[in-house]
């Protein structure tokens, strides 16, 4: 038995952020069911609002969904510097990597003061960190 998909796409105009350009989706309708809502803050489900969770079919007309939490316990690889050239992040195994900024180079960019000043904000940066004097 052959399935039909339906694409559904955004208008050009919208702007939701979470939601794919195209999905494809399965028509299906259930009729006179039992839907038991486990959400966190809400107590029933508001109108237009989405919720992130699982959908679960317990019994032949009975359904569950339970929502899931939407933001992680911790912030991944916390940002340790933060500076004018580059950002230090820190991993999870303890070591650190530095991300640089996006490079402007435009009529006045000068490669010498940018490394020079790469340099000093590194060697600043280190010794804040408590690396030894350099």
């Amino acid at each position: 038995m052959k399935k039909d998909f339906i694409t559904k796409k955004r208008p050009s105009g919208s702007a939701r952020v979470n939601e794919p350009k195209a999905v494809n989706l399965i028509p299906n309708t259930e009729l006179c069911v039992d839907l038991k809502t486990l959400l966190r803050r809400d107590s029933i489900a508001r109108e237009g609002k989405d919720y992130h969770g699982v959908l679960n079919r317990d019994k032949r007309y009975h359904y569950t969904f339970v929502e899931t939490l939407t933001t992680t316990c911790c912030k991944r690889n916390p940002r340790i510097y933060e500076g004018k050239y580059f950002n230090i992040t820190r991993r999870d195994d303890g070591s650190l990597r530095l991300n640089f900024k996006p490079l402007r180079m435009d009529d006045d960019f000068n490669v010498d003061s940018f490394a020079l000043g790469v340099c000093d904000e590194l060697r600043l940066a280190l010794n804040g960190l408590g690396g030894e004097e350099v």
